[in-house]
């Protein structure tokens, strides 16, 4: 296994852990990460309460768990996320169920951006540390296999789309992209990894 990625799985959590580590946090006001600000707080509040309903709401298709409970070989999901992101809220419950879909064959992992910097570097979109990516490692030899993220194909063309007309990524922009989460019910998501997995076990 790569040092850096075996390095930050020692500072990994799981889906439970990682909720704790962002609620416990903002009973201080605080959100994970060096940076510290009420923007920041107010987002890790509201992915909160944005994860706790996926988690009861989001269901896998009956397709992708029937592709997920065939696997034949045993992985490791390793999550780069931050409790203030909002594309990770709306991804990580998906991210979970499908894992607890696999019949075992997943373990998933999430590790902070900021405090596992030169994993982050290894997986840079565009340049850029964006999150959240899913790192997804062959179990029984430690391999990396392949990544996706920060968002699904269409979420991702629609920023890119108004980056251009608009030159920024403004508040428009962010609540555009949360309707486009709402409307598409994690589908999207749980389709593009779902072929990735198959494609992989199939190798």
């Amino acid at each position: 296994m790569n040092t850096i990625i075996a390095k930050a799985l020692f500072n990994s959590h799981s889906y439970f852990e990682y909720k704790k580590i962002i609620s416990d946090l903002l009973l201080e006001s605080k959100s994970t990460g060096p940076l510290q600000s009420e923007e920041l707080t107010l987002y890790s509040s509201l992915n909160t309460t944005r994860m706790n309903r996926l988690d009861k709401t989001i269901t896998i298709s009956n397709e992708n768990i029937s592709v997920l409970k065939d696997l034949k070989k045993d992985y490791l999901w390793i999550v780069i996320s931050e409790g203030w992101c909002g594309d990770a809220a709306q991804l990580l419950p998906i991210f979970d169920k499908m894992a607890a879909e696999s019949n075992k064959n997943i373990e998933m992992k999430i590790v902070l951006r900021d405090e596992n910097e030169a994993l982050m570097n290894l997986f840079l979109t565009n340049k850029t540390k964006s999150i959240p990516k899913l790192i997804i490692i062959d179990k029984a030899n430690g391999l990396f296999l392949d990544h996706w993220g920060p968002r699904p194909k269409a979420a991702s063309d629609l920023i890119k789309e108004y980056k251009e007309k608009v030159g920024v990524v403004d508040e428009n922009a962010k609540t555009e992209l949360q309707l486009w989460y709402l409307h598409d019910k994690g589908t999207s998501t749980q389709n593009e990894i779902t072929a990735i997995m198959k494609a992989l076990d199939e190798q």
